[in-house]
């Protein structure tokens, strides 16, 4: 166990961001504050609307506490590599553990805790306030009796319902449910809530310590299906749980982060819905698990794709539903008053709409690492991607919102051409290096203009920097993805002088970046931008790939401890605070962390980073001892899903 940590009492609020664990179960998942309130949770899905949303208000918005009131130290800590958590509380009178998690692989959408008093005595306070709709409906709650006879209590509205059965149940007060019980030492309560729709009947009551065991066997199987780097193990294989935690079991697709509406700049306006699917980010994580040897992910995520968006290709979002549906207009919640007072509260994203080029580079990126991974072409994927890239053909000369969808003017932003460059590229090495069939003469074309172009507009030869987008005379964070691409070599001139300026112009403490200067881009939004860590990352990445490894351990070395004890990464970090900040855990942040790693660990080695390293689906033969198989294995979802797409 880490070191006890002085905890506050459960009423304060809000929680810093970077205290909260995460839950989940391949649908969705829960935040557990340090004192053990669940104060955000969405059912069934991710991108469903929240039950639990203290998160974004006060406890009156829904939560599920459970806790010792007295305590005066406590310890967290992730069962090894898995999601069960682990929480140890030390009163005046005695220790207490909660172990907790949302179970895998039977049907439900359950959250499962269950407190034990170690020694001593404890006092244990129990608080259930259950409000659907993002906070703002108050259910109708009643005491039933389930198949067992076993009494429940059952909260209905609408077409949700939550039910809380288990060894103890609290009592109504006002507008809660509420409970305060003493413990002797052996003694324990096991609780679960769980969510069904409202027209279904009870679900029965499974055994919760069997089921907190199977789920950490469940994720602990997962992790060494794979073949994860041992350089900052710890933090590879957390984050890599992350990013299979926020890929959902049933549909193939990869929430951006877990929460909405955390604020990147506290009591400001950059608060941002990210419980959906963007294409960029689902992309890289892609090819993440790829690099580490999970190799199953791909066929599921490129299946996802087909079926998100499946139609006209003038038609592609950046962003879908987990589902792959299409409908994210964004509105706002007045009734909830934000995190740390961060207004608007915001649901949907108005990016859905905006013209973003290099999306389709980043999806054509990852599904060449699945093709030289040893993932056949099908035949609907390879005419998606065609008529993708033949559509990219007649747009990419026009301005977009870029990377960083400002809602400031467009520009012809120099990341955005060099991901199109990408797409064509891709394109072209299919047709050249895998026999598919294209207008392959085009698509040279096209990539040749792209390229001469960006030399021309988007570098400036007196400064030997390439910048943000054409005309512009600074930089921004997203250009250290150029020699990820292939479209520079990485100790190409060009890219060094790139390096060194955007470390001039961003890096706000060791190692960490903004994406940019909010006094220099104009992105449409009052507030100040902090250091974005997946950017940071991305420092650490092109320093390792133009063979500065002691550099990029640096950064590492500097970036890494942020994640705390726990290994969880939110959006941004405030070095002046020491806060996380925006939304968590965040896929982006965790994606950028294991490729950096993964670049750094061959140029140690002396093995050159190719744009794409994912391992064969067969086994990589230059492996360690213990990495040579990338064998799929199944993590148990929370729905049956088809045996030629389990994860």
């Amino acid at each position: 166990m880490p070191r006890p940590t002085p905890v506050p009492p459960p009423w304060d609020a809000p929680a810093p961001i970077g205290d909260y664990a995460v839950l989940g179960d391949g649908r969705t998942a829960a935040l557990v504050s340090r004192h053990g309130s669940v104060d955000w949770l969405c059912l069934p899905r991710f991108d469903s609307a929240a039950s639990f949303a203290a998160l974004l208000g006060d406890p009156g918005h829904g939560r599920w506490l459970l806790t010792v009131p007295d305590a005066t130290a406590v310890e967290r800590r992730y069962e090894s590599d898995s999601f069960v958590l682990e929480t140890r509380y030390t009163s005046p009178t005695g220790t207490a553990l909660v172990r907790e998690a949302m179970p895998l692989g039977d049907g439900r959408a359950d959250v499962v805790r269950v407190v034990t008093c170690l020694t001593g005595t404890v006092t244990v306070e129990h608080e259930w306030v259950v409000r659907f709709g993002y906070g703002a409906v108050r259910p109708w709650v009643h005491h039933v009796r389930d198949d067992e006879g076993l009494d429940t209590i059952r909260a209905i509205a609408g077409p949700d319902s939550l039910v809380l059965r288990g060894d103890r149940l609290p009592t109504p007060q006002g507008d809660r449910h509420a409970d305060r019980f003493t413990l002797a030492a052996g003694e324990k309560v096991g609780l679960t809530v769980t969510w069904t729709p409202s027209w279904e009947p009870i679900p029965p009551r499974l055994p919760e310590r069997q089921r907190l065991d199977q789920t950490a066997g469940a994720w602990q199987e997962w992790v060494a299906s794979g073949r994860p780097d041992r350089l900052h193990r710890d933090a590879v294989v957390r984050s890599l749980l992350v990013l299979r935690l926020l890929t959902d079991s049933e549909t193939g697709g990869i929430v951006a982060a877990a929460t909405m509406a955390l604020p990147e700049d506290p009591g400001g306006e950059r608060n941002w819905d990210y419980r959906y699917c963007w294409l960029r980010d689902a992309a890289m994580t892609l090819e993440a698990l790829l690099e580490q040897g999970y190799a199953d992910e791909a066929t599921r995520w490129r299946d996802w794709l087909l079926r998100a968006v499946a139609g006209d290709p003038s038609d592609l979002q950046i962003m879908y539903r987990t589902d792959g549906g299409r409908d994210l207009v964004e509105r706002e919640l007045p009734h909830l008053p934000g995190y740390a007072g961060s207004r608007p509260v915001r649901i949907g994203n108005a990016a859905v709409a905006q013209r973003q080029h290099d999306v389709l580079g980043e999806v054509m990126l990852a599904l060449e690492a699945a093709r030289e991974g040893g993932l056949e072409e099908s035949e609907d994927s390879w005419s998606l991607q065609r008529h993708l890239v033949d559509d990219l053909a007649d747009h990419w000369r026009v301005p977009d919102r870029g990377i960083w969808e400002v809602r400031g003017p467009q520009q012809h932003f120099v990341h955005s051409k060099v991901m199109s460059w990408a797409a064509f590229d891709c394109a072209v090495r299919a047709v050249e290096q895998h026999g598919l069939d294209g207008p392959v003469d085009r698509w040279r074309t096209e990539r040749a203009a792209v390229h001469a172009e960006v030399l021309e507009h988007g570098f400036d030869p007196g400064r030997g920097t390439f910048v943000q987008h054409y005309g512009a005379t600074h930089t921004d964070a997203a250009l250290l993805a150029i020699p990820a691409t292939g479209f520079l070599p990485a100790d190409d001139p060009r890219v060094a002088g790139t390096i060194r300026a955007v470390r001039e112009e961003l890096e706000v403490a060791p190692g960490l970046l903004r994406r940019y200067r909010t006094d220099r881009a104009d992105d449409g939004l009052a507030g100040a931008e902090h250091a974005f860590l997946a950017c940071s990352f991305w420092l650490a990445d092109a320093l390792a790939r133009a063979g500065d490894t002691d550099a990029a351990a640096e950064v590492l070395d500097a970036l890494v401890p942020l994640g705390g004890h726990l290994g969880l990464l939110a959006e941004e970090y405030d070095p002046a605070s020491g806060s996380m900040l925006g939304n968590v855990p965040q896929a982006l942040s965790h994606l950028a962390l294991v490729r950096a790693v993964h670049s750094l660990r061959l140029a140690r080695e002396g093995r050159p980073r190719g744009r794409s390293e994912a391992a064969p689906v067969t086994g990589d033969p230059a492996a360690g001892p213990d990495e040579g198989r990338a064998v799929a294995v199944a993590l148990p979802a929370g729905d049956p899903v088809p045996a030629a797409s389990a994860p």
